[in-house]
């Protein structure tokens, strides 16, 4: 990380032993590396804090992805039956329209007439109870 020798670290001592003492070195070393290992572990926290969020925003382009993907697939399933759809009423409506030219108008019976005997016999169209 640093490119510090081991000239530099004696360096860093002997002054520290001059400016501190030699009674308070070892607590001041202490300290100094009490400090050190809490902004190591500080650092390491915020370092696996982001690559979690990256993850997670790793996760939700995915998952946008994928619902977009659906929605398309969707979409276009819906637009084929719609399209199935209307081929079905189209070839419907081409069916009944030759059989409705093709009828007799003389044949068929009159808007007003009843349609089967049976149903007018006793001059109530509701069926009777007999029991």
């Amino acid at each position: 990380m640093f490119d510090i020798g081991f000239a530099e670290l004696l360096l860093i001592g002997v002054v520290g032993l001059l400016v501190v003492g030699p009674e308070q070195l070892p607590g001041a070393v202490r300290t100094v590396l009490a400090w050190v290992n809490r902004f190591r572990r500080s650092f390491d926290q915020i370092r696996t804090e982001v690559q979690r969020e990256l993850h997670n925003d790793e996760i939700m382009q995915k998952l946008k992805a994928e619902s977009q993907q659906l929605e398309q697939q969707v979409r276009d399933t819906a637009q084929s039956v719609e399209q199935e759809i209307q081929a079905l009423g189209n070839e419907a409506s081409d069916s009944l329209q030759p059989a409705s030219s093709t009828t007799d108008p003389a044949s068929s019976p009159p808007l007003g007439a009843p349609l089967d005997a049976d149903a007018t016999e006793g001059g109530n169209s509701t069926p009777s109870n007999t029991q």
